[in-house]
């Protein structure tokens, strides 16, 4: 194979050479299968939105969408038991809240885990670490009778407050700070005047954003995802999305067809999370990891 100069000089001195390896027909026949098989799931759950409860029940099952889908919807919206509609906006509200608070903490911890010097400063990690190694499970009775004592149970606040901030996230970021910001860029600031949270601001955060943008998307699934404390703190006015789908499928009938629509409409978001910001996502990885 011929190679340019430039390209000649990179490979002699073990550089990258900026060109591309072509992949092979086997690797395109693996991403495929590893892209339906992801898919499989949303397309049954489609099917099954789409249908009615005697073709669920069916056997084969049915393998293409039917045309219930609408009329599945509105009787989910329809349901007073299960508030669906208020259940979208409570989980959208608390988890854009709790995103916004963990990526803005984590990133001035991190910050200060990875470039500050204090004292104090390697005890107070291990700590943030360590709350990473206790189970959640542990913490759900203590925290309920500290949001009762605060009157805070049964309210939105009760879900929100205890998740505001993350110690993965604080570690996370330290971690990503340590690599991607030199030492020295910090000290030609200070030197030039400008103060820790000017540092912050223009030089740091701006080198954090990749990171910024993994962890938010984390963030905010966990946030929607969550089941199991906004199942206990939570009163019946105030439900979440996974809340509501249990209701769905609560009581001595599940209605097949209602909780797979349920689930669609609770999942969507997600989707068009993904579909909206994962080019810039892994486009702001591959920049942070080629400047690092």
């Amino acid at each position: 194979m011929t190679r340019t100069r430039p390209q000649a000089e990179a490979h002699a001195e073990g550089r990258p050479t900026g060109r591309a390896t072509g992949a092979s027909p086997l690797m395109y026949v693996s991403l495929a299968f590893v892209v339906l098989l992801s898919a499989a799931p949303l397309y049954f759950m489609l099917v099954m939105a789409s249908r009615a409860n005697s073709d669920i029940l069916g056997i084969p099952p049915p393998l293409l969408p039917g045309d219930q889908l609408a009329s599945n919807i509105e009787r989910v919206f329809a349901n007073n038991d299960v508030q669906f509609a208020q259940a979208l906006l409570n989980t959208l509200m608390v988890a854009s809240v709790a995103t916004l608070s963990v990526v803005v903490t984590s990133a001035l911890a991190g910050f200060a885990f990875a470039k500050l010097r204090f004292r104090g400063r390697n005890v107070l990690l291990v700590v943030v670490v360590g709350t990473m190694m206790v189970p959640v499970q542990l913490g759900l009775i203590p925290l309920y009778m500290l949001m009762t004592k605060l009157g805070l149970a049964g309210g939105l606040a009760s879900v929100t407050l205890p998740f505001l901030v993350s110690g993965f996230g604080v570690f996370f970021m330290r971690q990503y700070a340590s690599q991607a910001i030199p030492d020295e860029l910090i000290e030609a600031a200070r030197v030039d005047g400008a103060s820790t949270f000017r540092i912050f601001w223009s030089i740091v955060f701006p080198a954090l954003r990749p990171a910024a943008a993994v962890l938010a998307l984390l963030t905010f699934m966990e946030r929607w995802n969550d089941f199991l404390w906004p199942y206990i703190a939570l009163d019946f006015n105030h439900p979440t999305v996974q809340v509501a789908l249990s209701r769905l499928s609560g009581g001595y009938y599940t209605d097949q067809a209602l909780v797979m629509a349920g689930t669609l409409m609770g999942t969507l978001p997600l989707v068009l999370v993904f579909i909206v910001f994962g080019r810039q996502i892994v486009g702001g990885i591959m920049e942070g990891g080629l400047k690092s």
